[in-house]
């Protein structure tokens, strides 16, 4: 395996040299700098002892976690052994240490502790009972094979951090894989981004109940070809039925852009999206202390961490948004911008702001006559 050395954040890593990051033996996406970048914010804002990166790679993102924040110790892991090899590789690239090694199994000790696996990640994180307190999803497509264990490995009022890169499926091109899959019908079209979102987290928040488990999410969002979420999680069964109690679904009318949301384990009328999540897509203090860590940070991409961190904070955390190159090609208008549009929807009593969803949305209370009267205004 030919070997090229790059740098991110902190971190030196040997990735695989390869046409294609596909083709790579063992896979690398520097697209997802930014992602690791929020993630390493997360684990130092949120403190956390110890962490799981359950689907490591070349282990970029759990030696960030060792090297940029305070965590104590961190494991990761991949089931492929070629993978398995290079992590090793990396950690005592990064860190000068040599491990005490077996067959399936590295251990590395200095200021940090780190243990690298090669095993399945499930059998992993069922071999290692309530034992993280922050537990990192970060596969390729779906996260829902690795969600059940995933919920018996971290602690019950510990963290969890789920990518998913089957945006395709969540967004409605797929319909009957949502359905099979996410037991979900998907909304297709310009809200699919926020639906899909939802419906990831409405998953999560089914699957978590059965523990006597809840959630609240401390920042999910989508960005490029993924989606992400950092869930605090809650002990209780009053937890679980809080949680399930912001599940529901959303009507949408093609025609005219105009949608109803609607809490409830079953929907009252058909055309129903769902279900997926009604509640937050963010903590404010969670993401006003994300901002301030970046600020003092070295990141790989720290001027679009805070540029997207600056938009996500403020975004007004409500359920759906309003695309106005939509809106205003239904109703025969020219698209104005969306600050002119928040302006004047401020001025009128409402609130409103920009949305990281679409560069041409906006969220805001004021039904749809009043986004088009907007826009009518500002013709």
């Amino acid at each position: 395996m030919e070997l090229r050395e790059i740098k991110e954040g902190k971190a030196r890593i040997l990735v695989p040299e390869a046409e294609r990051i596909y083709d790579a033996p063992v896979f690398y996406n520097p697209v997802m700098a930014l992602n690791r970048d929020v993630s390493v914010l997360a684990v130092r804002v949120l403190r956390v002892g110890n962490a799981l990166d359950a689907l490591s790679a070349t282990g970029i993102r759990g030696i960030r976690y060792a090297l940029e924040s305070q965590v104590e110790e961190v494991w990761l892991n991949d089931i492929n052994p070629d993978a398995f090899e290079l992590i090793i590789r990396n950690v005592s690239l990064n860190f000068g240490l040599s491990p005490e090694r077996s067959e399936k199994r590295a251990l590395f000790k200095g200021l940090r502790e780190l243990v690298v696996t090669n095993l399945d990640a499930n059998l992993l994180m069922d071999e290692n009972f309530r034992h993280f307190e922050f537990v990192d999803l970060d596969p390729f497509g779906t996260p829902l094979p690795f969600i059940d264990a995933s919920l018996r490995a971290v602690r019950r009022k510990g963290y969890l951090a789920v990518t998913a890169t089957d945006t395709g499926v969540l967004c409605g091109a797929y319909k009957s894989a949502c359905i099979r899959k996410y037991n979900a019908l998907p909304l297709r079209g310009e809200l699919c981004h926020e639906t899909g979102l939802r419906i990831l987290l409405g998953t999560i928040a089914r699957y978590i109940g059965k523990y006597d488990m809840g959630f609240e999410v401390l920042l999910a969002y989508y960005r490029d070809h993924y989606f992400r979420a950092f869930l605090r999680l809650k002990d209780g069964a009053k937890a679980g039925d809080g949680t399930v109690e912001k599940l529901g679904y959303v009507y949408f009318d093609q025609k005219t852009g105009r949608f109803e949301v609607e809490k409830g384990l079953l929907p009252s009328r058909g055309k129903a999206h769902g279900p997926m999540w009604l509640g937050e897509l963010k903590d404010d203090s969670f993401v006003e202390a994300l901002l301030e860590e970046a600020e003092k940070s070295e990141l790989a991409e720290k001027k679009k961490a805070l540029k997207f961190l600056s938009i996500l904070n403020g975004e007004l955390d409500i359920p759906l948004f309003y695309e106005l190159s939509m809106i205003a090609k239904r109703n025969g208008l020219e698209v104005r911008k969306p600050d002119h549009v928040v302006e004047s929807l401020r001025e009128g009593g409402f609130n409103a702001s920009r949305t990281h969803f679409s560069p041409t949305g906006i969220k805001t209370d004021a039904p749809l006559e009043g986004v088009v009267g907007v826009l009518r205004a500002l013709q």
